[in-house]
């Protein structure tokens, strides 16, 4: 092997692989790496170990203790065993385990199971690639008391990763998550992975909990008359090569459409992504294959999901007929509007209900909230949050609908995580019922505006990759944290909300308050006009993110345009005010 110079951490750790008891592919893999001295990847691979961001494990797979393989995932589902059986000593444990279309993951799932099996927990385990939102309802269906998802959501194709789920079906929350890394980190020797399956341990799920779920979620449906005579909207969807091609075809037709057009190079099962840059329905791009099959066919609605099908985009017609696609925030407001108002005209609506987002989430949602008498909750960016607020209120209030920008929404109370099959049922018949009444998506967006005002929402994501660009981004947060701006847009910057710090400062009177949710390392900064802006690294991507929000009447809809680029001018002059 060629001499390379390595931290001495770094070398410790690729050390102690190579003399390990692991497989000589993996081996063969690092001592690769070592003949091309390529230090830059030998230290990203070993500098830690790969750690639980929101609710489980996310990275590029390969061999190396920051890298998503048969031992990280070993070790993370052996330390997950040891604490179920801490938790539930007296009684069988049972667990879920579903995964999607990426490269490895019908293997890592075995693997999962494997594991799970050896240590005497029984696994259900899904016969063939299923969506994250389905692997929360089977949980809760089967009484388990966790699940695992083997996925990396809309990441680039070369992750990979694993979603730990708690026995209320949503994604491990604090103190659990704190407590199964404690777990893992005591699993400090692979020799303590126990690998040898128990079959017995080992029954098979499929197309028996697809029915349960899917009826399930046309439960929640509202207007069956309006899709009854709108049955042959004209609905072009694609699963991006993922998950939702098993089942949001059917789950449409379900509900009542006869009209589904899939987008058919995209329903192959793929987990390099042919057909798309990223497989991320937040990027234009990933949606290009199905706008272009929707103007083909003049269709009336465009919907793309995630790998995982757990997010959705969404592309309407506008009022030039030309298709243009939503952001998560106009999405989710639409679906608040349009849910909240189906359920107070059908004198549903008696104050117990609620609805939930993130902080970071459009506050128009909160305003529209407020004016049916229905409470909005804010939590922590990450869905799980969302989850734990839904299972701490079960029994006592009504959940409606809630999600995140990120292009995450749930209708109903089924799963405690986000789910595109139900979001995209309930999009089509959104769509559906304000066609039957003679309007359109893109008029009631108008209308909400007009109602409650324009917000307009921005998402800016800087990658920095490895760990250099870790502590690059601490140190972005550390300049902000320490050294506020006063203004923003030439705007006065009125309030700090330090959520790492827990305390909310006025920066007029520099008088502080409590904030009453955990601790994370987030920043928000308000002006004086009722702009937002949030800073957050990321929990699971080499990321740090900048979300903006601001805000203005509309008039008219002749104005529309006219206060759009006004609002897209005062993002400009915020985010450079920030240094984006």
């Amino acid at each position: 092997m060629s001499n390379i110079s390595l931290d001495a951490n770094v070398q410790s750790r690729v050390d102690a692989w190579l003399a390990g008891n692991y497989d000589e592919a993996t081996k063969a893999e690092i001592k690769q790496l070592i003949d091309q001295n390529n230090t830059t990847e030998l230290t990203d691979a070993f500098y830690r170990d790969l750690e639980f961001g929101t609710g489980g494990l996310r990275g590029i797979m390969g061999a190396g203790s920051n890298r998503v393989n048969k031992y990280t995932l070993g070790a993370a589902t052996q330390g997950l065993s040891n604490y179920l059986i801490k938790l539930y000593p007296e009684q069988q444990i049972k667990v879920v385990i579903a995964h999607d279309n990426r490269n490895n993951s019908s293997l890592f799932a075995g693997i999962v199971a494997d594991v799970f099996s050896a240590n005497g927990i029984f696994v259900y385990f899904f016969e063939g690639l299923r969506p994250t939102p389905e692997l929360s309802f089977a949980i809760r269906e089967l009484g388990c008391q966790s699940g695992v998802m083997l996925t990396a959501s809309h990441n680039p194709k070369e992750y990979n990763g694993y979603k730990a789920y708690g026995a209320d079906g949503g994604q491990l929350v604090a103190p659990h998550d704190e407590a199964v890394m404690d777990e893992v980190a005591k699993v400090s020797n692979i020799d303590l992975i126990n690998f040898d399956r128990k079959a017995s341990n080992i029954q098979s799920i499929g197309k028996e909990m697809d029915e349960k779920y899917i009826n399930e979620l046309v439960k929640w449906s509202i207007s069956k008359d309006a899709i009854h005579r709108q049955k042959d909207l004209k609905i072009v969807f694609s699963p991006i090569h993922g998950t939702g091609g098993v089942i949001i075809p059917d789950a449409l037709h379900k509900f009542g459409f006869e009209n589904v057009i899939v987008v058919k190079e995209q329903m192959v099962v793929d987990g390099n992504f042919p057909t798309v840059f990223y497989p991320n329905p937040e990027e234009a791009e990933a949606l290009s294959m199905a706008i272009a099959k929707a103007k083909e066919v003049d269709a009336d609605i465009v919907m793309a999901t995630d790998p995982d099908a757990d997010r959705v985009g969404l592309a309407i017609k506008n009022d030039k007929g030309e298709f243009i696609l939503l952001n998560g925030n106009q999405a989710l407001s639409l679906l608040v509007r349009y849910v909240l108002g189906a359920w107070e005209k059908a004198g549903k609506l008696d104050g117990n209900q609620y609805v939930v987002k993130t902080i970071v989430t459009s506050y128009l949602i909160d305003k529209m909230a407020a004016s049916k008498g229905v409470t909005c909750y804010n939590s922590l960016t990450g869905f799980k949050f969302i989850g734990e607020i839904m299972t701490r209120l079960e029994g006592q209030k009504t959940f409606v609908v809630g999600g995140e920008e990120s292009y995450g929404y749930l209708v109903g109370d089924h799963a405690r995580d986000k789910d595109a099959v139900v979001a995209c049922a309930m999009f089509a018949e959104m769509a559906a019922y304000y066609k039957d009444q003679g309007s359109s998506l893109y008029e009631v967006m108008l209308d909400m505006y007009l109602e409650y005002g324009f917000y307009k929402e921005k998402l800016i994501s800087i990658t920095k990759k490895g760990k250099s660009g870790a502590e690059e981004i601490q140190a972005m947060m550390e300049k902000y944290r320490n050294d506020t701006p006063t203004t923003l847009g030439g705007i006065k910057v009125v309030t700090l909300k330090d959520y790492k710090k827990s305390i909310s400062k006025d920066m007029i009177t520099g008088e502080t308050e409590k904030i009453d949710l955990p601790s994370s390392n987030v920043l928000q900064f308000f002006t004086e006009d009722g702009s937002i802006i949030s800073a957050r690294p990321s929990g699971t991507e080499p990321k740090i993110k900048f979300y903006c929000s601001v805000n203005a009447s509309l008039a008219s809809k002749e104005d529309y345009v006219n206060v759009e680029e006004q609002l897209d001018a005062k993002l400009t002059e915020i985010l450079r005010d920030l240094g984006v």
